[in-house]
């Protein structure tokens, strides 16, 4: 092949490449409705699960006039709440599956959780079982002794409650109050479960 032919070859007009615009819009669309399945999926799970929890009663408020001295405070992180000792069984009715910013108080009366943006709720003392620390709740996995979960009856239930507070170092101190204000009531020893590694959701 000499060089004039190179060269008459060089000069020839070339076609550029066409894109496949159907193509990529479907691929687009296809991904755009697997998404929306998946997140409709979750959503129908979610009430699901609300549904069958329907004897849940509604969460216990903070007495009025009955604070008392103040023994603890803290801020951090409600992380969510299962049946006590399941760690799959995720409770979601009455505002308890829902994650949050959370400030907690502890008095002889009992645990006050408040929570902006989400529904605060109040446990008594006579109904608290205990706490202890653990490394996850509910999907969400931190260190070990990296959560605060309190054990706590609700109706018919007992539920175990995950907290992470700004400054873990204050989970040991409301640990031991806890169990202290729980007396002979107090469960927790019985609650411990293995976490298996999952990712928050």
């Amino acid at each position: 092949m000499n060089a004039q032919h190179l060269a008459s070859l060089a000069a020839e007009p070339r076609s550029q490449e066409v894109t496949d615009w159907a193509a990529r819009i479907g691929w687009v669309v296809g991904l755009v409705l697997f998404v929306a399945l998946l997140y409709w999926l979750m959503r129908q799970g979610w009430k699901w699960r609300g549904t069958l929890q329907g004897d849940l009663p509604e969460l216990p408020a903070s007495p009025e006039g009955a604070d008392g001295e103040v023994l603890l405070e803290a801020t951090g992180r409600y992380h969510g709440s299962t049946s006590a000792g399941q760690w799959l069984d995720r409770i979601v009715a009455q505002g308890l599956g829902t994650r949050s910013r959370a400030v907690l108080t502890l008095t002889e009366a009992g645990v006050d959780v408040e929570r902006p943006g989400a529904r605060d709720f109040f446990i008594p003392a006579d109904r608290l079982r205990g706490a202890r620390l653990e490394k996850g709740i509910a999907g969400k996995v931190l260190t070990e002794g990296g959560l605060l979960v309190i054990t706590w009856e609700h109706g018919s239930r007992n539920l175990d409650s995950g907290f992470r507070f700004d400054r873990a170092a204050g989970h040991a101190e409301w640990t031991e109050r806890i169990n202290d204000l729980a007396g002979d009531n107090g469960a927790a020893g019985t609650y411990h479960h293995a976490v298996t590694p999952e990712r928050d959701t």
